[in-house]
């Protein structure tokens, strides 16, 4: 368990370092393309329900994503995080404008005012899942705290990590609990994927 750490720790903090060498122009151009791709998809165009999340500045913004839903008639939600508990629930917004909370990491949150969304909604949902890098299976590493690897287990709908194509790599190490994603899309396409 020591060692599985360890080794996520040292992956972890190389992609982070490297993710702060990005080019803003660069940067600017793949996050756009990785939301095109992602707004082609079929999975996407039928979704009724997107659980986004709020772009820090070295992640991939996908808040053009949220824009484009919002006025197609989807659904969205964000995530409010418990950090005693490092779970965390999705919250309904219908404006941007409703991410009025500073959460963890100093994150823009929905209030506690804004309706939960249910994991028991059904399959006609998106969950997009940041990370720092994913390994070709769709495994992922992201920041360590495990509120996506506690949330997702129940999550019925389609899994989406999005990740910038030169942090895909071979393989990361995963424990028992880890879950790949269902669909990877990076600037340089889209891959479906079947975890084995």
């Amino acid at each position: 368990m020591y060692e599985l750490r360890t080794q996520k720790n040292k992956i972890r903090t190389h992609y982070i370092d490297k993710r702060k060498t990005l080019q803003p122009v660069i940067k600017r151009l793949c996050d756009e393309k990785i939301c095109s791709l992602f707004m082609a998809l079929v999975s996407y165009r039928y979704s009724e329900t997107l659980l986004m999340y709020y772009p820090t500045s070295r992640e991939i913004d996908v808040l053009p994503i949220a824009r484009h839903a919002l006025s197609s008639g989807k659904r969205i939600a964000f995530p409010c995080c418990d950090t005693k508990s490092h779970t965390m629930v999705f919250r309904f917004v219908t404006s941007l404008d409703q991410l009025t909370v500073t959460g963890t990491f100093g994150i823009p949150e929905p209030g506690d005012e804004c309706p939960v969304y249910s994991r028991e909604e059904g399959a006609a949902a998106v969950c997009l899942v940041p990370g720092i890098v994913y390994d070709k299976k769709g495994y992922r590493l992201g920041y360590g705290k495990g509120y996506y690897d506690r949330y997702l287990p129940s999550f019925k709908g389609t899994k989406v990590g999005f990740v910038y194509s030169d942090f895909v790599i071979n393989s990361v190490p995963r424990g028992r609990y880890d879950l790949a994603v269902d669909v990877l899309v990076t600037e340089k396409g889209v891959k479906a994927l079947h975890a084995g």
